[in-house]
């Protein structure tokens, strides 16, 4: 029963507190070429795509701090390029190799949606413990009855592509879910983490 209490408050810290981690990745690849990423020192360009134009700037602000932490030189796009020419694959490609950047991350948001999970009731008894004030007592504390609930999270998931101008390839690529992100700049920070995670592992890395 102790163990049962205390599943249960880790459980409740999870959900209430978001300490526990919601970004798990559906899917990864990695080029079977790609050599281990050197970016200590480096500039790496955070490009966000949305037709929101503030939501861009600010996603890209929140890339390049999560890139920077990690030792690189994180620059947000919109920077450096305008909204008007952004989407123009050569220029802004020539544009990135011009300014010297090392390598881009790619970030664009692939589903948004509603999930709704359902919780059935269920009843716990233990056993009757005597006829103090006519039994009702520890029959009373004996058993509970725990109603039946709905969930309901948003999830969004956003695929996320590692280019590397110096190797001149796309180098990494994963397609991530995430269950009710309390904030844009969390949300990218916890990404981060994980996309971090996932190319360490892939050794692309150190």
């Amino acid at each position: 029963m102790r163990r049962s209490l205390a599943r249960s408050a880790v459980a409740l810290v999870c959900m209430s507190a978001f300490f526990c981690a919601t970004t798990e990745f559906v899917s990864t690849w990695r080029s079977p070429t790609a050599q281990p990423l050197r970016l200590a020192g480096a500039k790496v360009v955070a490009v966000f795509m949305s037709s929101k134009e503030g939501v861009r700037r600010h996603a890209e602000d929140a890339m390049a701090r999560e890139i920077t932490k990690r030792g690189a030189i994180g620059v947000a796009s919109y920077t450096v390029i305008d909204q008007r020419l952004i989407r123009d694959e050569k220029f802004a490609r020539s544009a990135f190799e011009r300014l010297g950047f090392a390598g881009s991350v790619v970030m664009r948001v692939v589903g948004n949606q509603t999930q709704v999970t359902y919780t059935p009731s269920y009843w716990t008894a233990y056993p009757y413990y005597g006829h103090f004030w006519g039994g009702y007592w520890g029959w009373g504390w004996g058993s509970v009855y725990a109603p039946g609930y709905l969930q309901t999270d948003q999830v969004v998931s956003v695929e996320t592509l590692i280019y590397s101008l110096r190797q001149d390839q796309l180098v990494w690529a994963g397609v991530s879910r995430t269950i009710d992100p309390s904030s844009l700049d969390g949300f990218i920070e916890e990404l981060a983490s994980a996309i971090t995670d996932e190319m360490k592992s892939d050794g692309l890395l150190p």
